[in-house]
């Protein structure tokens, strides 16, 4: 929207404030601080692909105590995404911030010391409630981001997730053989605790204010940007492009008041893509955590008379096998950068399922061990493609006084598909029933696909909203 004049001088919304700002110096650091929660989210998921083989021989637990040990933390994070998201859109984004930092870091580091089975199984999901809070990170750090590169950056700055994965396989390679998985679990929470002490530098989301009426101190911060971007606001007076817009024709909008504004409020295009959204999640969320856990399964070589299994029971070769399909994480959110801006958001995700599936559709019969890796590796950088997109086209699509709760909630509905995906994997492929493992992920991509490709529309270059207008 081009800068308007008002009665009393010229005035520029926020969209053309953040645009003026460009993309400098504090965003990269608002990217890098963001990223230690996306880190600190990935170690703790990625974890679960180690202990679970280390709890089953050291406390002798059966095939479903295993499972549920992957279980609770996704049932944490399915709850825990709707509690930060409410919490960072009603007090707002560096609360939600500081809470979900303390949350995580203090379980996280107890779970290192947990006695027995049932403890480390609530520590754990405690854990995977803190992580929940994912949401906030990658909100916050959204609205600082211009329109015109939001998706690239968006999706780069959720590389960060593929970082921790890389890095969390890394330590389990240097320290489980030696020193045990409790030592794992104290350490992988290191990020968590430095997203803590660095939580002192943070500033409030100005779109968060925007939307709550408190223009000036948004104001405020956007001029601090200004000095750490070495660039400049453009003159005039910030408003909220709704109120811009009730200038321009006054009684054609009705603000909601209040930002207790709940998905009800929705339009019904919204609600529908609300609807859709939530199997977005759910199928990519069965199919990705189902992919790690494949992994490690058929590392273990439990079913030693199938040839799908990639080494006889080692563990060393585990943490190879997830260390290689870690990486392939990399080449997706690059493919995905590249494309998000040309192709645009629906098109580019309906590339990412169709690779994906392709992918994993040899594995319905045993393959080599070599074949079996590369076909892992090649269905893991497509998924994590797709993944990435949904994550920024579901913060495009909500408005600033709900996006957090909206992102929130559908992330949490996509926890049952990551609840369900170990019940599925541990006991299908444990039981040698590979083939219905693969169909059963083969199933939660076509549920994805099938959904985002009824998206009512495409969000690419579209300026946020920051209410909701009825």
């Amino acid at each position: 929207m081009a800068q308007q004049q008002e009665e009393d001088g010229p005035v520029y919304t926020l969209e053309e404030a953040l645009t003026s700002l460009g993309f400098g110096k504090f965003q990269y650091m608002a990217m890098c601080y963001a990223g230690l929660g996306f880190i600190a989210e990935a170690a703790e998921t990625q974890i679960l692909s180690f202990i679970g083989p280390a709890l089953r021989s050291q406390w002798e637990l059966s095939p479903t105590r295993e499972s549920l040990m992957t279980t609770v933390v996704f049932a944490g994070m399915l709850i825990g995404a709707i509690f930060w998201g409410f919490i960072s859109d009603t007090y707002g984004r560096r609360k939600g911030l500081l809470s979900v930092a303390i949350v995580i870091a203090l379980s996280a580091a107890l779970s290192g010391s947990a006695p027995n089975y049932s403890s480390l199984l609530a520590l754990r999901m405690m854990v995977g409630f803190g992580t929940g809070g994912r949401v906030v990170y990658g909100s916050w750090f959204f609205e600082f981001v211009p329109s015109q590169n939001r998706g690239v950056w968006t999706i780069i700055g959720t590389g960060f997730w593929t970082i921790g994965t890389i890095l969390e396989a890394l330590l389990a390679l240097m320290l489980m053989p030696r020193i045990g998985w409790r030592w794992l679990l104290a350490l992988s929470s290191i990020p968590s605790f430095a997203a803590l002490l660095l939580f002192v530098f943070t500033v409030e989301s100005p779109r968060y204010l925007c939307a709550v009426g408190r223009t000036r101190d948004a104001c405020d911060i956007l001029k601090k940007i200004a000095v750490v971007n070495k660039t400049q606001l453009p003159p005039g007076k910030l408003v909220s492009s709704q109120l811009t817009e009730e200038l321009l024709s006054p009684g054609k909008n009705k603000i909601s008041s209040g930002f207790s504004s709940s998905i009800m409020l929705l339009s019904p295009a919204l609600r529908r893509n609300t609807l859709l959204l939530w199997a977005v999640f759910t199928g990519n969320s069965f199919s990705y955590y189902g992919l790690i856990l494949l992994t490690s399964l058929f590392s273990s070589g439990r079913c030693q008379h199938s040839p799908i299994a990639l080494h006889t029971n080692d563990d060393q070769s585990l943490y190879i096998n997830v260390l290689i399909t870690s990486l392939a994480e990399i080449p997706g959110v690059i493919l995905s950068a590249m494309l998000v801006e040309k192709a645009g958001r629906k098109l580019t995700m309906a590339l990412m399922y169709a690779l994906y599936f392709l992918f994993l559709l040899p594995l319905l019969a045993p393959q080599l061990p070599a074949l079996t890796t590369a076909l892992l590796f090649g269905a893991r950088t497509f998924i994590m493609g797709s993944c990435v997109i949904g994550g920024v086209y579901s913060r495009e699509i909500y408005p600033t006084s709900v996006r957090a709760t909206g992102y929130g909630v559908a992330t949490s509905v996509g926890k049952i598909g990551a609840m369900i995906s170990p019940i599925v994997a541990v006991q299908l492929v444990r039981g040698c029933h590979q083939m219905a493992a693969i169909i059963s992920f083969e199933a939660g991509l076509v549920l994805s696909a099938a959904s985002a490709m009824l998206f009512s529309q495409e969000t690419k270059g579209r300026e946020l909203m920051d209410t909701l207008v009825v």
